[in-house]
């Protein structure tokens, strides 16, 4: 069936290729007036550069290797460093807050440095993955660097890795490990008061944590993801996280597991570090003042709780004013064995931190994107418990929307997964939604992405790419057979006229399709994502030009539902599985985001 599959997909990739090389004998070939250049000193050039020093699969297995001598894996990025010019007690000037965890550690990034920055103070901030261009991951005052800046710093510190080549080394470091070094560079010289840095993978063994004296440091909400690096329990990769804990240095953590949070206790201790427990942000809340999130999702709430501390902590320990008035100390003394993890103290928070919650943006997460009568909603959730936090905002979301009168409503999932991530366990948590089309497709953009080389992966081929889009569709189908209209979210089924609707007897949000669905719902694989997106929007969307008869997909399944996409009232779309995904997705609804 897969090989079936791939036959299929590889005649409309011809056909799509054969189009643009149609368009570009029609239009003739183009050539440049602009006088000729140096060689490898634009942006376009840096990125291709950078990518050629190995994209996260190949990173991934890098750590693995490696991860049985991790002080030889801090000790070679130290050495990178000191190469570009750097010492890690130069690190020490960047006034670093530092943040780990499996889920929402960049939300919590995201509102720390919002908030930071809402006080006055000149912000850097170091994220990954990118969505859409490389340089996202490097932000000054909340916004990515410019393409001359990125360039700037790009080739000063290749130029200088160039140049102090080991022989009995690797001369490059790998990508991730490049980009954090240049993200140091660019804090420092553009003179930054602070810089949130988020962790890539774990803590202990990332090559963040070559930083010796951040601030204040602290753990999101933990799960099960990357496990062939840090540990398949939820203890094991507690303790990975806890790796990022300094003597003296205060830490922060949310509502976690009895026994990863006795983890990390254990780690704090062991750390010398004082680690303090996230009141919930309720406590944060006057009788008629509830704080308003620039971030959707109940899920946020912990996020947002996390960064008041982080925030709270670097003033106060940069001997900041305009802290907040405490409400309620925190439990004295911070010696941690035998007992839980003391509660930080609730404060009221100050005018800059609730302009700084309320102004949060973070593209790619619990976004909505309204075009007409289609409506995108965008999450890059990628693990089980992000899912279901993704269900649940989704299905808000969508009940806070105005319903057809007529009730044409269409509901499509976009998906993909990529790595060792178990999408059958994803796809699961997604049934409740009762989509009437599910579409898997590779995060490629285009069919081609030479042009653009910000998208470029050197280690995911199409066909791979394509192979486990097709996995995913055969999982989809077996998973709605099984499923027998029995809904693990539902507690008996009911009868309702629309989408969404309270249970008023039960207190509670149930999703409840509007009528009986097929128990085989359609399914579609596209070789890239405009296609899909074109198929999905029928014209309806402004930035996405109708699907064309040439290339168009040869399943019937594709005609009968171009006509009902076409037709209803309201299109609802679903965009989840993988942070690459909804990035690819971004860049075509929003061309200015590649601008």
């Amino acid at each position: 069936m897969v090989a079936r599959g791939l036959r299929a997909l590889r005649g409309a990739l011809r056909a799509a290729a054969a189009a643009a090389a149609a368009a570009t004998t029609t239009t003739g070939r183009r050539f440049s007036t602009r006088p000729a250049r140096a060689p490898a000193m634009d942006y376009q050039d840096a990125i291709r550069t950078l990518n050629t020093l190995q994209t996260n699969a190949s990173y991934l297995e890098q750590v693995k290797r490696e991860r049985g001598d991790p002080q030889a894996q801090l000790e070679a990025m130290r050495g990178f460093l000191e190469r570009s010019g750097l010492k890690v007690e130069d690190l020490d000037r960047l006034n670093i807050i530092h943040v780990t965890g499996t889920k929402g550690k960049g939300s919590a990034c995201a509102f720390t440095e919002c908030i930071l920055r809402s006080y006055g103070l000149k912000t850097g901030f170091y994220s990954s993955p990118h969505l859409v261009q490389v340089r996202e991951r490097i932000r000054i005052n909340g916004q990515p660097i410019s393409k001359e800046l990125f360039s700037k710093y790009f080739w000063l510190v290749y130029n200088r890795l160039e140049e102090t080549k080991d022989p009995a080394h690797a001369s490059m470091p790998a990508y991730f490990r490049f980009l954090t070094i240049m993200a140091f560079h660019v804090f420092l010289q553009e003179k930054v008061d602070l810089a949130v840095v988020e962790v890539g993978i774990g803590g202990a063994y990332d090559c963040t944590n070559i930083i010796r004296a951040p601030v204040v440091c602290g753990v999101s909400s933990l799960g099960i993801d990357h496990t062939s690096i840090l540990g398949d329990t939820m203890e094991k990769i507690a303790w990975q996280k806890g790796g990022i804990f300094k003597p003296g240095v205060p830490a922060f953590t949310v509502a976690q597991p009895e026994r990863p949070l006795e983890v990390l206790r254990d780690r704090a201790q062991e750390r010398e570090c004082p680690l303090y427990l996230c009141p919930e942000l309720d406590a944060f809340e006057g009788d008629h003042r509830a704080l308003e999130l620039g971030l959707a999702g109940a899920h946020q709430r912990s996020n947002a709780a996390l960064a008041l501390q982080l925030a709270r902590t670097w003033l106060q320990r940069r001997g900041c004013w305009g802290l907040g008035e405490l409400k309620e100390e925190a439990l004295p003394g911070a010696e941690l064995a035998g007992r839980p993890v003391p509660l930080a103290p609730t404060f009221q928070p100050t005018d800059a931190m609730i302009q700084g919650l309320r102004d949060t943006e973070w593209l790619g997460r619990t976004q909505v994107l309204p075009r007409g009568p289609v409506m995108w909603y965008l999450d890059g959730a990628h693990t089980t418990s992000s899912v279901q936090a993704c269900v649940r905002w989704f299905r808000q979301a969508a009940l806070n929307q105005e319903k057809p009168h007529d009730g044409s409503e269409v509901r499509v999932l976009l998906f993909n997964a990529t790595g060792d991530r178990d999408t059958a366990a994803l796809l699961k948590l997604l049934l409740p939604c009762h989509f009437d089309y599910a579409v898997f497709c590779p995060n490629f953009t285009e069919v081609s992405v030479a042009g653009n080389a910000d998208q470029q992966n050197f280690n995911v081929t199409l066909e791979n790419a394509l192979t486990r889009c097709l996995e995913n569709q055969r999982t989809w189908t077996r998973l709605l057979e099984e499923k027998g209209g029995q809904d693990p979210w539902l507690p008996a089924p009911l009868r309702a006229g629309g989408l969404l609707q309270p249970a008023t007897t039960r207190g509670t949000l149930l999703l409840v399709p509007p009528a009986p669905r097929p128990l085989n719902s359609p399914s579609l694989v596209f070789p890239c994502l405009a296609q899909a997106l074109r198929w999905v929007a029928q014209g309806r969307d402004p930035q996405l030009a109708a699907p064309t008869a040439v290339g168009a997909h040869p399943h019937p399944v594709a005609s009968s539902g171009a006509v009902l996409l076409r037709e209803a009232a309201a299109v609802r779309v679903l965009v989840t599985g993988s942070l690459h995904l909804v990035g690819g997705v971004l860049r075509l609804l929003d061309p200015t985001l590649s601008q």
